[in-house]
């Protein structure tokens, strides 16, 4: 959160509360896939890299995170729009651990205040 403006901070602190309870979900994901919490280290809301971006369809100004790996690479995203709906998606790029046939890309979260819903993304592995 370092280096973010007053505006972008003021929009981040007024879902602060709603990006941990999103974050709590994906890790919740992450466990019930069966992966060591050790090995799979989710990147926490405050570690992202903000922006106000104009959403296109209504107008308003949207809070847009990144996480970034130590290289500045993309790890993932949030966006949290003016009508509290938001989504939220973190690279976990490993194969499954419990079922060989399938890789896992990432983990999302989307909803609405406070409904939040959240599922891993999953990919056939080629034979």
């Amino acid at each position: 959160m370092t280096g973010m403006d007053e505006q972008v901070t003021r929009h981040f602190r007024s879902i602060e509360s709603l990006a941990g309870e999103i974050h709590g979900k994906l890790q919740d994901e992450v466990v019930q896939l069966g992966f060591d919490t050790a090995r799979v280290v989710l990147k926490s809301p405050a570690e992202a890299v903000y922006r106000l971006e104009k959403d296109p369809a209504d107008g308003q100004d949207s809070l847009v995170g990144v996480w970034l790996d130590r290289h500045d690479c993309k790890l993932g995203n949030l966006v949290f729009h003016a009508d509290g709906s938001f989504f939220v998606e973190q690279d976990i790029v490993l194969p499954h651990p419990t079922h060989p046939r399938w890789f896992v890309e990432a983990v999302n979260a989307w909803g609405r205040g406070g409904e939040i819903k959240a599922e891993a993304r999953l990919l056939p592995v080629p034979e």
